[in-house]
């Protein structure tokens, strides 16, 4: 066997507790298809959110599934690159999966048109194709979290309101990844420049993004920003705050984009009381003070053993939560909707299409995701590192709606 594909649960075995009380115990089962970094360069994302994913399933499978349905989950590792993620798509296509879970932008923009072809919803949340928000031009790809665009939007929001209300003749840093996903935003950005008159400077930070001093030492001393926005990730994001702060910037007016918003990357930019201010932006809720966090460690309890580690890890844990509870979501509404037989690609595509006011206690924002909008709305939250903790800076919002979907309707083009 392909030794890059060695990471499979529950394809010949049940994985975890829950999943080994329930084996045997019903027939009818669904296939829920998904990838992960275990082993590449986005290990430290992957290996946190796919275990919250993981138990997330297994406490539903601990609870006799989805109205009956055991859900058999099939979990390859694509190590963060696009042939592997390829031939994963095709080994949970072949297993019966009616959905899956991708990741890695380079990943989705390879198999978009295969999730379209065989009729399988894909879901990338909080990174992938920001047009595919466009549930008409992408039927099987759901961004189903703020994409790229949203994010740029709701950052401009927040320092405005940061700034006094109005960005006009501020100057606005935007510190990004210097690949096609860095860059997305910079449409939204560009729009945004225009309308709200504020000046726009650029800095690019070259993969693999182990130095941005150059790029900090400019933004505070040189350009003397009023704000940064931070689309960073990887090693990146701890990087560049190191860099931003030892050249004197205040670190309450720089906000990072979802990937630079993590404990992790809090951890090694020096730990909480390094970079306190620092503002983030999130697409799932913060923390275990949600109900599903106390039922999945009564379901660990259960077996005598304790919460697992990567629950403390709450950013990327609770977007696995997240990620999992939308593809449970949507094939209950399948189910439900035939009437409790098994539903196909097609039914469990209409199953995401029909979830609304779905927020699994406040973990998930309020979504409302249809057959014209994938993402559900493109909203987040702020979180910022207060008091040697992440702290809850805003409710639920989105910015600038019609300014994404302008650029939703110029990439039709």
């Amino acid at each position: 066997m392909n030794k890059r594909l060695l990471w499979v649960s529950a394809l010949v075995v049940g994985l975890g507790p829950a999943m080994s009380r329930e084996a045997g115990a019903q027939s009818k089962e669904v296939v829920f298809g998904m990838q992960c970094d275990r082993t590449g360069p986005t290990e430290i994302v992957g290996s946190v959110a796919c275990v919250g994913m993981h138990d997330y399933v297994d406490l539903i499978n601990s609870k006799g599934g989805v109205d009956g349905y055991r859900i058999k989950l099939i979990d390859i590792d694509n190590q963060y690159k696009v042939p592997p993620a390829v031939e994963a798509f095709q080994r949970e296509k072949e297993a019966g999966a009616v959905t899956m879970a991708i990741y890695g932008t380079p990943q989705v923009v390879a198999l978009a048109q295969q999730c379209n072809d065989s009729k399988i919803s894909c879901t990338s949340p909080g990174f992938g194709i920001s047009a595919s928000a466009d549930g008409k031009r992408y039927p099987y790809v759901f961004p189903i979290a703020a994409s790229y665009w949203s994010q740029a939007a709701a950052a401009v929001e927040y320092a405005k309101q940061q700034l006094g209300g109005s960005l006009k003749g501020k100057k606005i840093a935007y510190l990004f990844y210097d690949n096609p996903a860095g860059r997305e935003g910079l449409p939204v950005l560009q729009d945004l420049k225009a309308s709200e008159g504020f000046e726009l400077s650029e800095f690019a930070v070259p993969p693999p993004g182990l130095d941005a001093n150059a790029q900090a030492l400019d933004i505070a001393q040189r350009t003397r920003a009023d704000f940064v926005l931070m689309h960073l990730f990887g090693r990146a994001p701890s990087i560049a705050l190191k860099a931003l702060k030892g050249n004197g910037y205040p670190l309450r007016k720089v906000i990072g984009f979802v990937w630079a918003s993590a404990e992790a990357d809090i951890e090694a930019a020096g730990g909480f009381g390094a970079v306190n201010g620092y503002n983030t932006l999130q697409f799932a809720g913060v923390g275990t003070d949600y109900p599903v966090h106390k039922e999945i460690a009564a379901m660990y309890a259960k077996d005598g053993k304790a919460a697992p580690k990567e629950m403390q890890s709450t950013v990327y844990y609770n977007r696995g939560i997240a990620w999992a509870a939308l593809h449970v979501q949507a094939l209950n509404n399948a189910i439900s909707a035939k009437g409790g037989a098994a539903p196909n690609g097609e039914e469990v595509k209409r199953g995401f299409e029909a979830i609304y006011d779905f927020t699994l206690g406040g973990i998930v924002p309020p979504l409302k995701i249809t057959e014209a909008d994938h993402e559900g709305g493109g909203y987040v939250q702020v979180w910022q590192v207060e008091g040697g903790k992440l702290v809850k800076k805003t409710d639920w919002y989105r910015a600038y709606p019609e300014v994404v979907q302008k650029q939703i309707k110029m990439a039709e083009k």
